[in-house]
Order: structure tokens, then C-alpha cells, then sequence
């Protein structure tokens, strides 16, 4: 016991000579069967793990009424910034109309969002994370020749 006296007089300061207390043992919990499977997980289980972030993000909608092709470019650039676009094409000529929604089309492909029609020559451009409710509205606007 000398020693440690030693060794702890030594590494600790004297106003914590106080509180000092041995070491002692502490028990051991024996691992039950079923904590074992917690214990030991493959490197599957590991990878496919489920974790909850909330998100404070809110979503915006932008709506644009391009009249020419170059607004196209400003529009992409909402749909990276992954904000949902209703996109209004009625005061754009046939021309740009088809060039803005080829362009978009492969925006929206490109990072795994989509394009719908929603009324005539009005669309909406979702990303990824949103998901597009109504699909039996878009079916009934073709059939009836809006779209």
C-alpha cells in the first residue's frame, strides 16, 4: 500500500488527497442469451440501421411564369436547391414552351425528382423528398384533353 500512497500522493494534487478512495472491484454483469444478439451484430445489421433526424427544414414553393428559355436556367436552379416549382407556361410561345419543359424534365431526372402536369400548361416539379399526391386528377386532366 506504501506505494500507491506513493503514486497518488505524487500524480494528485494535495486538496484532493480528500477524496481519494481505492479502487475497488466492481461485479460483473453476466450477458443473458438474449443480450447476447445485441452484442454481437453483423456488419449488415450495423449498415442498415434506422436513424430518426428531425428536420427543421421547411418546404418552399416557388412559382415561375417563364416567357423565354433563359428563365429556364434561374428555375434549375430552384429545383437543385431542392424547393418544389409550379411552373405556369401560358405566356410562353410553343417553341420555348417544349425547349423550358425538355430542360426541366432533365433537371428534375437528374436529381431524382419529377415532373407533372397539374392543369393546362401548368406543372408541378417536385425533388426527391417530395412525394406528389393526386395522380387520379393527372389521369382525368389527360383523358379529358387538357394535358
Amino acid at each position: 500500500m506504501k506505494l500507491l500512497d506513493t503514486l497518488r500522493d505524487y500524480f494528485l494534487p494535495a486538496e484532493q488527497d480528500d477524496d481519494y478512495q481505492p479502487d475497488t472491484p466492481k461485479e460483473v454483469q453476466p450477458v443473458h442469451q438474449s443480450q447476447s444478439s445485441d452484442i454481437m451484430e453483423s456488419p449488415d445489421e450495423k449498415r442498415n440501421k434506422v436513424v430518426n433526424i428531425q428536420a427543421t427544414a421547411q418546404l418552399q414553393v416557388v412559382l415561375v411564369k417563364p416567357e423565354v428559355f433563359t428563365d429556364a436556367k434561374q428555375i434549375a436552379d430552384h429545383l437543385i436547391a431542392k424547393k418544389t416549382v409550379v411552373l405556369n407556361l401560358e405566356t410562353a410561345s410553343s417553341e420555348n414552351k417544349r425547349r423550358i419543359i425538355d430542360f426541366l424534365v432533365g433537371v428534375a431526372y437528374a436529381n431524382g425528382g419529377s415532373l407533372k402536369p397539374v392543369a393546362n400548361l401548368t406543372y408541378i416539379i417536385t425533388p426527391y423528398n417530395v412525394g406528389f399526391q393526386g395522380e387520379e386528377l393527372v389521369g382525368e386532366l389527360e383523358n379529358n384533353g387538357m394535358i
